[in-house]
């Protein structure tokens, strides 16, 4: 499979408006996080492309949504149905709901939350990012549901479930406590 046509194929969507976060660049970061760290197999590669094809921030479906438009675009490529099948299991990996099942997904999931451990500038572009995403959700709302988030990853006993980016480790929870403080510091937006 060319990746060529992959970019192809994924660049509208991530190009779309309203994309403050999720978008090009994510996916570009996640690449070379990843590449910088193992070697970069193909159904991990092609997952990292899909995982967020579809992002509609007032949905909660998005990576069963990518999964399938993902899905359909490898069948038309000729992709087997193993490829199909390991691509899908890794993007839905990327819910975050569950922990990671394989060494892979959990390579996924860690190259998804990269940011969390980023330099400091970049992490906080990112909280700035995603609040332009949820720009639609009144501020105690966003503030309350964005709480709930950060303490959800600091109630894990790591972040970062594989050793490629357990340095990152405490980097991500000085920025996750950070951001937690400031939500809680500011009753107005």
């Amino acid at each position: 499979m060319k990746l060529a046509a992959v970019w192809a194929f994924c660049t509208p969507f991530y190009s779309e408006a309203g994309r403050a976060y999720h978008n090009l660049h994510h996916v570009e970061h996640m690449l070379v996080a990843l590449k910088s760290r193992t070697d970069l197999l193909l159904p991990l590669e092609l997952a990292v492309w899909g995982h967020d094809l579809i992002y509609d921030p007032a949905r909660n479906d998005n990576e069963e949504r990518s999964a399938q438009v993902f899905g359909e675009w490898l069948t038309v490529q000729g992709a087997s149905p193993e490829l199909r099948q390991e691509v899908a299991a890794l993007i839905l990996a990327t819910r975050h709901d569950t922990p990671p099942q394989t060494p892979t997904a959990a390579l996924i999931v860690d190259a998804d939350l990269a940011v969390f451990g980023a330099a400091d500038a970049d992490f906080w572009a990112y909280e700035q990012s995603i609040r332009q995403e949820y720009a639609f959700v009144p501020w105690p709302a966003y503030r309350s549901g964005r709480q709930a988030i950060l303490q959800h990853f600091l109630s894990q006993e790591q972040v970062y479930s594989t050793p490629e980016f357990a340095g990152l480790e405490a980097a991500a929870r000085a920025h996750l406590e950070a951001a937690a403080r400031k939500l809680a510091d500011s009753p107005e937006e």
